[in-house]
């Protein structure tokens, strides 16, 4: 299998090329960054099998060149709104197999759109394995799972730990800064009374953790909440929410909101100030926290159960909550791991899929950590 890292030596990329390095199945293994010199300096980290080659994934004609001479591309260049369509679709052009780390709601409707040309060319794409979504969207996809009907799908995440990484072949603007930018600004899209609908990114809700009670949570703009109606027809109601930012943060944010919206600042400062904010205000959660109230991540189903309304709550365990992964390696690893899956055959399906669409979540979990997951349910509560 030649294997295609495209932003390979990046924040996120060099984690997933890391993890991917001691596969036996894999033969050659192509570090692609716009930065040249750092893709070739990642690349001699590991065998033979590896090389670095800089690249701009906006010329078309040079990128698809490229993977002509590969079996299946890792995408973990950024921001996903300026690139994840173009670069799917040439995937798919070069009949590749595809997996990316998408966190853009966006390009994720029309990524999925391109499920008939993928299937058509043979192609199986997974879009948005990483953390948020990726780990998200499996956690939910098990909760459902202990339910006999489904009604409801949140899945959730600490804002405050999303700290940008320190170490990166990437200049400039952070991407996943100009991400987290791109929803908490305009409108976001959820879906609520078996519709899909825009509102404002950050309004608060409330929600129910089964054993640990009630919460103030924020809506953000990420796929899960599009991918899993997209892929469960039945679910009349899904959001993405994040919390662990005080109203105070928050108010900031919103303030940095408004800023851009109206034209006020550009995108790009606002990204800059953004990206100053997570640095100087994020924090590691306490384990008290992650113990008794909203854990780092997390996926919440209400439906039936015996044919009494239920609520379950999955999230990683103790352990694995309060280990110290940075925003990289909890965003990278899952990609690798999908490729396991993948060279495994236990992802086989052809076409567009979001994660909770085409992996098993127990196959995922038993390669992302030794501990059993945490599930809640309200029944025994």
């Amino acid at each position: 299998m030649r294997v295609l890292a495209l932003g390979g030596s990046g924040g996120m990329g060099r984690f997933s090329s890391f993890a991917i390095s001691s596969n036996s199945k894999i033969t050659k293994v192509t570090i692609a960054d716009l930065n040249e010199s750092s893709a070739k300096e990642f690349a001699r980290n590991f065998d033979e099998r590896f090389s670095g080659i800089g690249i701009d994934v906006s010329d078309k004609e040079e990128l698809e060149k490229l993977m002509q001479n590969h079996d299946i591309v890792l995408n973990t260049t950024g921001p996903f709104f300026k690139l994840g369509v173009s670069i799917l679709k040439s995937a798919i052009n070069c009949k590749c197999h595809y997996l990316d780390i998408c966190d853009d709601w966006e390009p994720t409707l029309e990524m999925l759109n391109l499920d008939d040309a993928a299937t058509k060319n043979g192609v199986t794409a997974i879009i948005g394995l990483g953390a948020s979504p990726g780990i998200s969207n499996l956690l939910g996809l098990k909760a459902m799972k202990e339910l006999d009907s489904v009604s409801s799908v949140i899945t959730g995440w600490d804002i405050s730990s999303a700290k940008p990484e320190d170490e990166s072949s990437q200049s400039g603007t952070n991407a996943a800064m100009e991400h987290g930018l791109q929803q908490v600004t305009g409108e976001i899209k959820i879906f609520k009374e078996k519709k899909f609908k825009n509102t404002k990114p950050l309004e608060k809700i409330s929600i129910n953790y089964p054993g640990r009670g009630n919460f103030n949570v924020y809506l953000f703009g990420h796929p899960e909440a599009i991918t899993f109606p997209h892929h469960y027809k039945d679910i009349k109601e899904s959001f993405n929410v994040c919390h662990g930012a005080n109203e105070s943060n928050i108010y900031i944010i919103k303030i940095l909101r408004w800023l851009v919206d109206n034209k006020v600042i550009s995108f790009k400062s606002g990204a800059l100030f953004l990206e100053w904010l997570e640095r100087n205000l994020g924090t590691t959660p306490s384990i008290e926290k992650q113990t008794k109230g909203l854990p780092a991540i997390y996926g919440l189903a209400q439906g039936t159960k015996n044919q009494k309304t239920a609520t379950v709550a999955v999230t990683l365990s103790k352990e694995e909550l309060i280990n110290p992964w940075g925003m990289g390696a909890i965003t990278g690893f899952p990609l690798a791991f999908g490729l396991e899956l993948f060279l495994e055959n236990k992802i086989n399906q052809k076409g567009v899929f979001a994660p909770e669409g085409a992996i098993e979540p127990d196959e995922f979990f038993s390669l992302l950590t030794d501990h059993p997951l945490e599930i809640s349910r309200s029944w025994e509560c």
